[in-house]
């Protein structure tokens, strides 16, 4: 790959990457700990499955880890894409 598109493929991959982490650290710091007590005003019904628990709690223990894993799989969806892009996948 020449030099220029190199640069450019990276520059994109370092923006998806630094994107996925914002949001990354925005759910697990800003929702599970900045934020808890405002979200624990809000609580999973009894008949979700969610047991009454508070939202604020949710978030630090369950909820970003569900968003980490939902993360890998947009981060590899868009890899893949990127890769096709720029002629650079693997078949």
């Amino acid at each position: 790959m020449e030099k220029g598109k190199l640069q450019e493929y990276w520059s994109t991959n370092l923006k998806y990457l630094i994107g996925l982490l914002v949001v990354w650290f925005v759910v697990s710091y800003g929702f599970g700990i900045l934020l808890a007590e405002p979200l624990d005003t809000i609580r999973f019904p009894e008949w979700t499955g969610g047991g009454g628990f508070k939202l604020g709690f949710w978030f630090a223990q369950q909820g970003s880890i569900y968003v980490f894993v939902v993360l890998i799989f947009v981060y590899v969806s868009l890899m893949n894409r990127l890769d096709k892009k720029y002629d650079v996948h693997e078949d």
